[in-house]
């Protein structure tokens, strides 16, 4: 078997834009007519610009080849270019092609890629959503006025409503502005919406789900230390990323100062990058990416060194619904997953770019039994949505946060 072509989609992801402005979809077709979708979660350069990295690293290193050789995609992909080193974009256009080799192991195998993988550890897992709001737009630069972002009640309601649903955590990030200039020292505005928030929430769940606290890296370490302090009380299940993610020594006092663990790991790639974090003790909770981190095979090697340590994952998941295939199919199989992001119950558009959407049941994602990784993309619904605008993924805000 070999792989014979390459097709990538940029699509637009209409209102409310739960999990970004777009996402990055690929497709490897082999010569036996089997076909594998990927996912990329990267956001350095424009959507198109970073749809013909992944084609030219198709052309350079997949056509022609045996799906199966995903050790030998590797290297050749992270050597790329003479680098030998984590690079986010290209591992984001590498693990793209990475699950969609696997989606083709899978179909060609007749099996789930988790039975591949070391096989099935969990039949269910435990998923957590965000905060979203009921109407408008969710990206935080669109939002005005009182919302789910900045005030209590309104978070307070909408945690009661996923709880009622089923789900068993929710998340939120009321910690203020994240900049190109960070980490800086919070607010005191800053640090006292989110103590608000919290314990409006914890007030209106109380111990029927867990608080995930998300923050973008804004902090200095005191100034997250600060943070914690002010919010521990509320007993949140992780601080997640709070400081930036290219020193984890730093990372490091944080987690020795505060009883609430630390997670980490939507913006790391590779297990060279998390081996660092896991070294010097900065975090408890690892957060891959599958569209970021390396793939399937490196993120499984991640959570192999992950759990000599005693350290859990929780895959990460602001993207597409391939990505969230993928994590599930990774999940699966960990002895030390804890819990999975999932965008509301896989709703909406996610369920509409599927030709079966992702099962989800009282809280729980139900792993799928089709072989591959158990979704199909619809190409119909990717040609109907394409993405035509300037913007990245995510931006961070770029003039330093006044006072």
């Amino acid at each position: 078997m070999k792989i014979t072509d390459v097709k990538t989609w940029v699509v637009g992801n209409p209102p409310p834009g739960i999990g970004g402005k777009y996402f990055i979809f690929v497709k490897l077709t082999t010569d036996a007519n089997v076909v594998g979708y990927g996912e990329a979660y990267t956001a350095t350069f424009s959507a198109h610009l970073t749809a013909r990295m992944i084609e030219d690293m198709a052309l350079r290193y997949f056509i022609g080849h045996d799906p199966h050789d995903i050790e030998n995609f590797f290297r050749r992909c992270y050597s790329s270019g003479f680098t030998q080193r984590p690079d986010v974009s290209a591992m984001g256009c590498f693990s793209a092609l990475e699950m969609a080799c696997w989606d083709i192991i899978g179909k060609e195998a007749g099996k789930p890629v988790y039975k591949l993988l070391g096989g099935q550890v969990h039949e269910r897992l435990r998923s957590y959503t965000y905060l979203y709001p009921h109407s408008g737009s969710v990206h935080s630069e669109d939002a005005v006025g009182k919302n789910v972002y900045n005030d209590p009640d309104l978070a307070a309601e909408c945690a009661a409503l996923y709880v009622a649903q089923g789900f068993t955590a929710v998340k939120l990030d009321p910690a203020g502005p994240y900049t190109a200039f960070d980490g800086h020292q919070p607010r005191l505005i800053d640090i006292d919406l989110s103590a608000r928030m919290l314990k409006a929430i914890r007030e209106a769940v109380g111990k029927k789900a867990d608080i995930l606290f998300g923050t973008h890296g804004q902090f200095t370490a005191s100034g997250a230390l600060r943070m914690a302090h002010a919010i521990e009380p509320y007993d949140p299940l992780w601080f997640e990323e709070p400081v930036p993610p290219d020193m984890p020594e730093v990372m490091a006092e944080v987690a020795h100062g505060t009883r609430i663990p630390i997670a980490t790991g939507e913006r790391l790639t590779t297990r060279f990058e998390f081996a660092r974090v896991i070294e010097t003790r900065a975090a408890t909770i690892l957060q891959p990416n599958l569209g970021r981190s390396g793939g399937l095979l490196e993120t499984k090697k991640i959570a192999a060194m992950a759990e000599a340590w005693h350290i859990q994952v929780a895959p990460h998941c602001y993207c597409g619904p391939i990505v969230g295939a993928a994590n599930i199919q990774l999940a699966v199989t960990l002895p030390n997953f804890l819990i999975l992001e999932s965008l509301k119950q896989w709703d909406g558009f996610h369920a509409k770019l599927l030709k079966k959407k992702i099962e989800w049941q009282d809280g729980w994602v139900i792993p799928s039994k089709e072989p591959g990784l158990g979704v199909e993309l619809d190409e119909a619904v990717c040609e109907a949505h394409p993405y035509d605008g300037p913007h990245l993924h995510l931006q961070m805000a770029q003039e330093p946060l006044m006072p």
